[in-house]
């Protein structure tokens, strides 16, 4: 048992590093593969991961490194969440005033104090103020023209075949994207005529600074944005950094954004591997064993900080407490330091026990309520009944077989976009876990990819004892056993779908027992 002051000293470190904040002195960022590297070069990217796999940390700590390695370049952080629910094209004024903003307020540190360069941005920000009241204009008569159409949002439900499933399909998106490119062609053609003459004042500033040659532009968490606005604000941003020495990083879900879009033949956006790399941090269980190196890393520098050995650290747990811990944080290191802060509180420092496999399976429930909170609160409202009924859909089925993995064809996450929308959207809320790909099945002809439920969703259920049927993901046979993992099918998705009851969120959440 560790001294009391040692262990506050853990949770005061870890608290106040669990969410990343502009200002605060960003926490070591532990680096895996070239990902820091990346993030502070030359170069546009885009930093995928669910949330709490260390974005924001990526950010912002590659921002206070890169101005000791490369004092010439400069970066620009903003923060997408503070445009939600901002409609377009206001959004992307804003964003551009919020860069010019930022640009106003170091001129004098960053390119030294010019009386024409405070004027070329004063003039690009008074510029912007006419385009936004202009697009509040347009907005006003837009609202006016359709207040009597009858536009539900429920609308935006895909169906497998004749079965709604009500996740977007890329279809649907498509023309959404296509209705709001229409809407409001006049404001981006007047934004589209001024971007040459915003990018010569841009170069300008560079020319007549001595100390500033570059610019790194981080956007995080693009997918609060409109997803369909989110191309239009990335094509633009593209094309301002196109030719000057400004490269964007942008931070965001994968399945949640669409930086890239083709209208009737014309790219907007920008595309991966062309116009931008991608950074891809997330840890999942396809490769459990690199997923649980990068937590305990992570947790090690954290012990390190309260001056905390190894060996004192992992002595807080026993047995498989460790490996259970992150596997209940669906290796997200936000959500699995989270876990161990009350575990740190409720275990060890009160009853001066350590963390095992038993305290992890009861607390495994609190966090699967969690997350399904914070899904209501970042998905649209139009959205949230249907992601509810997928989790019912995914815990009915396996709670039915009895087993925490279960596997799909890759040929109809292919070909069949609901499906596929739903499952990589449940991925990007850690409701479920991708543990494998191109997986051949013992029983039936294809490639599968293996998904593991969420052990909030079972862990507690105490009557499921010897009658559950759990892979353990940290096993190396684990890829073997699913090979044999029930098959999720279409026929059976919709025969599940169709049966889903109207409280199926108070049955999910349900802390009673099952027979």
């Amino acid at each position: 048992m560790q001294k009391n002051f040692d262990l506050d000293k853990l949770r005061e470190v870890i608290s106040e590093n669990l969410r990343v904040q502009k200002g605060n002195d960003p926490i070591s960022y532990i680096n895996v593969g070239t990902a820091l590297q990346d993030a502070k070069s030359r170069q546009n990217h885009a930093i995928f991961a669910r949330r709490g796999c260390g974005k924001t940390l990526l950010l912002h700590y590659s921002s206070k490194t890169l101005l000791k390695e490369r004092p010439e370049f400069r970066t620009i952080y903003l923060n997408c969440e503070d445009f939600k629910r901002h409609s377009f094209p206001n959004v992307l004024i804003e964003i551009l005033a919020s860069i010019l903003r930022e640009l106003d307020k170091n001129i004098s540190g960053w390119f030294g104090k010019k009386k024409k360069i405070k004027e070329v941005v004063k003039d690009s920000l008074l510029r912007l103020e006419q385009l936004q009241l202009a697009a509040d204009m347009h907005d006003e008569e837009v609202r006016r023209k359709s207040s009597s159409e009858t536009e539900n949002s429920a609308d935006i439900a895909a169906s497998i075949e004749s079965v709604k499933l009500g996740v977007k399909d890329s279809q649907k998106e498509k023309s959404e994207i296509e209705r709001s490119f229409k809407i409001h062609k006049d404001k981006l053609q007047e934004l589209d005529r001024w971007l040459p003459q915003l990018k010569v004042n841009m170069q300008e500033l560079f020319e007549n600074s001595k100390n500033v040659k570059g610019l790194l532009l981080q956007l995080d968490d693009l997918y609060h944005l409109k997803r369909t606005d989110q191309a239009f604000v990335v094509d633009y941003v593209h094309r301002l950094c196109k030719d000057l020495p400004i490269y964007f990083k942008i931070a965001t879900l994968r399945h949640s954004s669409t930086l890239y879009v083709d209208r009737d033949g014309q790219p907007i956006g920008a595309q991966e591997r062309h116009d931008y790399q991608p950074i891809d941090i997330d840890y999942t269980f396809s490769n459990f064993q690199k997923t649980l190196e990068q937590n305990k890393a992570i947790l090690l520098e954290f012990g390190s900080q309260s001056g905390l050995s190894h060996s004192e650290l992992m002595s807080l747990f026993k047995g498989e407490g460790f490996q259970r811990l992150v596997m209940a944080g669906g290796g997200v290191p936000r959500d699995v330091l989270s876990l161990f802060l009350q575990l740190l509180n409720d275990v060890v420092a009160e009853g001066g026990g350590k963390i095992g496999k038993d305290e992890v399976r009861t607390l495994s429930r609190q966090n699967f309520e969690r997350k399904i909170e914070e899904l209501k609160q970042d998905s649209k409202a139009d959205e949230q009944d249907d992601l509810i009924k997928g989790i019912y859909i995914i815990r009915s089925y396996t709670l039915e077989k009895k087993t925490n993995i279960f596997v799909i064809e890759e040929k109809i996450l292919q070909q069949n976009d609901a499906l596929r929308a739903l499952i990589y959207r449940l991925l990007d809320y850690r409701i479920i876990h991708n543990c494998a790909t191109a997986l051949t099945h013992k029983s039936a002809e294809g490639t599968y990819q293996a998904f593991a439920v969420d052990i909030g969703c079972y862990a507690h259920l105490r009557k499921l004892e010897g009658r559950f049927n759990e892979i353990d993901i940290t096993a190396t046979t684990a890829k073997e056993k699913m090979r044999s993992a029930p098959i999720l099918e279409q026929s059976k998705l919709e025969n599940i779908l169709a049966n889903v009851p109207e409280n199926a969120e108070a049955i999910i959440l349900d802390v009673t027992e099952i027979d």
